[in-house]
């Protein structure tokens, strides 16, 4: 199993947010968005950081899915 950042993604859109304002908001660095772009791992603070910008939970953000469900 990996990690699936599909929901993050999905919940920018629903805000409508851009990925630069997601690291305005949360002070994270653009190669940490990259990471999470290609499902690849991060730091927990990243994603605390996230969500605590985001003002949501852990699991609305990311999922653990079986390898071959992922893009």
């Amino acid at each position: 199993m990996i990690i699936s950042y599909k929901k993050l993604w999905k919940l920018l859109i629903d805000r409508d947010l851009l990925k630069k304002d997601l690291i305005a908001m949360s002070g994270i660095s653009p190669s940490s968005v990259t990471k999470l772009g290609h499902n690849e791992n991060v730091n927990t603070a990243v994603l605390i950081k996230i969500c605590k910008a985001l003002e949501c939970d852990l699991s609305d953000i990311c999922e653990l899915v079986p390898n071959d469900t992922v893009d």
